[in-house]
């Protein structure tokens, strides 16, 4: 294998797992939503527009922060009873959860 083609298969791969990582992201953060959703009382559209809303939440800044943000500050105003910590711990569960479905799919 020459130079040019491990560079080649090296950015193919850095993109493929780039490619991917979003998906993952974004599949994480329609989890979240769904789950906040939930919590917040909401069912059925509303709980699936909501979700769709922390998804976009995620293009406000670079880092998952901005939607930790969003959620923090929904379950802040309606009383929701969450901590810091297990809003992050579901965050963290919700990406491997969906890495999983990203690879069975």
């Amino acid at each position: 294998m020459s130079i040019n083609e491990r560079g080649e298969s090296f950015e193919k791969k850095f993109a493929h797992d780039e490619e991917l990582k979003f998906k993952a992201t974004a599949r994480r953060n329609k989890l979240l939503g769904l789950w906040a959703a939930e919590k917040l009382g909401k069912t059925g559209e509303a709980a699936e527009a909501y979700a769709k809303e922390v998804v976009k939440s995620d293009f406000e800044e670079a880092g998952e922060e901005d939607v930790f943000r969003r959620v923090r500050a929904d379950f802040d105003k309606a009383g929701v009873a969450q901590s810091d910590h297990q809003i992050r711990r579901q965050m963290s569960d919700l990406l491997a959860e969906a890495v999983r479905q990203i690879q069975n799919s």
